[in-house]
């Protein structure tokens, strides 16, 4: 299974979330939006640290939909350029999540040309989504999952109720049924 993580690197959160997946020995791939990294430099080198793997989330979050390719292409660049200040990855190919999972068809091979490998979900914890309880989050989770899932999570401050019951709660039901979180591979 793959466990993923939105937004972040975020003070506290993503803390938390390395926490649990080193109690649980548990690898994940992080998306992280270039802004974050720029204003939590240390917390972004935790993750890197923790041989855990990273990808292009954009600079600023930006919709797919309000923005022209030259200006969403740029975000995503200067999302990389940060990626690479602070990692060895000399692959050209890179991972990358959309933000709300949403991307044109143009974009999405404008992309591809450039080395980089779409990750979507199949499982959504829904965990930033407030009119969700935490105990629906979790069964939300673990009824959606089968092996070779990817879950999407979000190291966020709008999931962290959600996030900070439900991931531990992912990682012990799973791992005691003998399921390995690894992180997806470049």
């Amino acid at each position: 299974m793959y466990l993923t993580f939105d937004d972040g690197p975020i003070p506290d959160i993503t803390e938390f979330v390395l926490e649990q997946l080193h109690t649980f020995e548990a690898k994940a791939t992080f998306f992280c939006i270039g802004e974050n990294i720029k204003k939590h430099p240390d917390i972004f080198k935790k993750i890197l640290s923790s041989d855990h793997a990273i990808g292009n989330h954009t600079m600023n979050h930006l919709k797919v939909w309000k923005n022209d390719p030259k200006t969403y292409l740029k975000n995503v660049r200067e999302c990389q350029d940060i990626i690479q200040k602070y990692t060895n990855i000399q692959s050209n190919t890179k991972l990358f999540r959309p933000p709300y999972g949403q991307i044109s068809y143009s974009k999405f091979k404008t992309l591809e040309k450039l080395g980089y490998q779409i990750i979507l979900w199949d499982v959504l914890s829904k965990d930033w989504d407030k009119t969700v309880r935490k105990e629906q989050c979790f069964q939300n989770v673990i009824q959606n999952t089968s092996q070779g899932s990817i879950i999407v999570f979000h190291d966020s401050i709008k999931a962290s109720r959600n996030l900070k019951y439900t991931l531990p709660k992912v990682l012990d039901y799973f791992t005691k049924k003998g399921f390995v979180f690894d992180k997806i591979e470049y």
